[in-house]
Formats: C-alpha cells, structure tokens, sequence
C-alpha cells in the first residue's frame, strides 16, 4: 500500500461519471486523492460523490463563496506526488496547452512540478480533429503521460476513437509512474543531445538534421525519476520542455564536437550514467573560412578532418561503476554495426534505430528502437512517441543495472 497524494482534475464530459471509479480504485491502492472540477464538471457528476468517496473536500472555485476561505491551488500543488486529469475535454486541453488559468483546476495545474498524467475523452471527429492532436502533442512535448482516447461507440452513438481509458488502465499508469517516480534518484546523468555545427565560414556549416527530441526526453524522463541531468547540446530547449523538472536539469550550450567534448569531459568525472544521444559531427573543416565564401566557382572542395570520438574517447577514461549508454542510427549493418559499436567504445548498452524503419529517424516524434547489451541480449520495441522510448529505455537501464 502507497501513501502518496493525487490531485485528480475532473473537467466536463460525459466520461466524468467514471471519475467515481477512478477515486474509489485509487484508495483501494492507499493513495490520499484531492479532487478538483471544472463548473462544467458539476453538471456531469456530483462533488458530494467524490467527495463521500475521496474523503477529502472536493475543489471547483478559488474560494468558498459562503466564508470567504481562498482554496491554495499552490498548497495543493506541492501536496500533491502526481496530478492526473481524467477525463479531458476538447475544452481543457486546449487550455492546458496554451496556459490558460481561469479555474482552480488550471491554476494547480499550472503550480505543480510533479508528473502529470492526462486522459481525454470527447467524441470522435472532436478527437481526430487538428487542433485537438497538436494540443495533445504540446503536452507531450511537456513531458506529460498521455493516456490515448480508445476506439468504441461513443456518447453521440458514433463510432470511433475518443472514449477516456477505463479506470483500471489509469490506475495502473498512476502506480508505475509512482513506481518509476525515484528509480534514479539523486543519480547524477550526463546527456549530449542534438547535432553539432561545424562552420565553413560565418554563415555555412556542416551539421545533421537532428532536432535533439530525443535527447530532451531522455533529459525529462530521467529527471523525473529523481536524477539530476547534465545536458550538453547545441539546440537550447524551449523554456516549456522541462517544466516539472527544470530544477533537475542543467543545461550546457555548446556548438562544435570540440565544444561538446570539452564539457562532457568536464562533467564526465562526476557522473554515473553517461547517455552518448548528440548526433555529433564526424568531420570539421580543415580551415575554417574567416568571411563568406563567394559563390563565383562551379565546384568547391571541401578539406574536412577528423572530429574526437566522444563516446569513445570517454568510454577510455570510464570508472568501473560509471553505466554508458550510446545511440546508433544506422541505414545498413543494422545490430550487427551497433554491436560493434557498444564494443568498440565500452558502452553497457547502445540503443538502434534505423532510417529504414517507418516512422523512425530525425525530425519525427516519433522512433522504433532496439536495445542491445553487451553480453548479446537485445529488447525490441515498437513506434512510439519519443517520450515513450525515453521510458523504454530507462526500464531497460534499470532493468539491467537497478
């Protein structure tokens, strides 16, 4: 039995009838559960039945309007080890993703700095609908848990996607978050993300398509699970990315592979999980040009030298309870290429992905991966958000090594 607190947000939708449900499953697990509705909620389900079942005062205004007595959303927030939303309208969500604060709900919502957990409910074309998916996408994007609307027949008697998750299904998301919730805690991770840029002349240079989701997840996912992150990359992320977890994650802006080598070696030291994710340059150019290039020639050639190995120049200098962790992104040799890497630079395990797989690769949210270890095991995982893979990996991580 776990005592931890939930704050639950009901918002207004026919699927509110199941937060009874849900608050009644979420005791019977021992977890404390403060709820808070949206005025459009009440009109869906009774504050006295979440109550009488939570045991706790229900929440649906920033003050009791008969007292006077301000209800503090920023005392609940830091009450609070995890927030769930169940269900989400088309309504709140889009004001989740725009940061919009006119309910009590919004405002804890806002306040908190614990995972958050989110299951919308809404009819099918509302679901399927543009706004609706880059709203969703957003809260991915901030690290949030998104419970996916499920296919059946639907209020309006259509059929389709967009009926909220069964209880049971965010019960059980709630305790393997909670579960997760201090499985590197304290840990101290170095991370390199994203691409370098390795400049011809003031205005051109050579780099790779990177975008550094991946390695923003990873930052967030470890974060989360109570380590502390030492993130070293080209790209600065949004001041959105890590904004229940900013206090845990240390952000070093570099450009070049040399920039990047010099902080990782700096950080390395003090670590005990090293994540090698930056697609790093290979090669620089030999002499970088002091003005522009003028674009009078047909054809240019282009003297390039060999850039450090990161991963391999670290892993020679790794201590015996130091974990590495690199990425391959291979086109051909798949496995059998990775593993060499993983030997070749003294890794624990490397993780591959491959541009011929749908749906995998730089510039998409999404990825489908492969974790190899050293002693030849290997976990194959599905297409995923890259959130999602940010936690497959961490399972696989501890899994092997607590």
């Amino acid at each position: 039995m776990s005592s931890a607190h939930i704050v639950l947000g009901v918002s207004g939708s026919i699927a509110a009838y199941k937060s009874a449900i849900l608050v009644r499953l979420l005791k019977k697990e021992g977890y404390r559960v403060r709820v808070l509705l949206t005025d459009s909620a009440r009109a869906f389900i009774s504050p006295l039945t979440l109550s009488a079942l939570s045991e706790e005062a229900v929440l649906s205004s920033f003050y009791d309007t008969n007292t006077g007595e301000w209800h503090n959303h920023v005392a609940l927030a830091n009450w609070a080890d995890l927030m769930v939303i169940a269900p989400v309208s088309a309504h709140t969500l889009s004001k989740l993703a725009y940061g919009q604060c006119d309910n009590v709900l919004l405002a804890t919502y806002l306040s908190i700095r614990q995972p958050i957990l989110v299951a919308p409910a809404m009819d099918r074309d509302m679901y399927q609908h543009p706004s609706t998916q880059t709203h969703l996408a957003t809260l991915r994007g901030l690290g949030h848990r998104i419970i996916e609307g499920k296919e059946g027949e639907l209020a309006s008697g259509l059929w389709g996607r967009g009926r909220m998750a069964e209880p049971e299904e965010i019960v059980s998301a709630v305790k393997d978050m909670i579960k997760r919730k201090d499985r590197f805690k304290d840990q101290k991770v170095l991370l390199t993300s994203g691409p370098t840029y390795e400049y011809i002349d003031p205005v051109r240079y050579v780099s790779s398509p990177s975008t550094g989701r991946m390695g923003t997840a990873l930052a967030e996912a470890f974060a989360q699970q109570g380590a502390y992150v030492q993130l070293v990359s080209a790209l600065q992320p949004s001041q959105y990315a890590f904004s229940s977890t900013a206090e845990r994650i240390k952000y070093h802006k570099c450009v070049s592979a040399n920039d990047m080598y010099a902080h990782a070696k700096r950080i390395h030291p003090k670590c005990n999980i090293a994540i090698f994710a930056a697609s790093v340059s290979d090669y620089k150019p030999a002499k970088p040009q002091e003005h522009k290039l003028k674009s009078h020639a047909q054809t240019y050639t282009l003297s390039m030298n060999k850039n450090p190995d990161i991963a391999f120049e670290l892993g020679k200098q790794k201590k015996e309870k130091q974990i590495h962790v690199g990425f391959s992104l291979e086109t051909q040799g798949g496995e059998k290429s990775a593993f060499e890497k993983l030997k070749k630079k003294n890794l624990d395990l490397i993780v591959l992905n491959s541009l011929q797989d749908k749906g995998a690769g730089f510039g998409l949210h999404t990825n489908s991966v492969t974790v190899l270890f050293r002693d030849g095991e290997k976990k194959r995982y599905g297409l995923k958000d890259k959130r999602a893979v940010a936690d497959d990996v961490l399972e696989a991580l501890y899994a092997r090594y607590g």
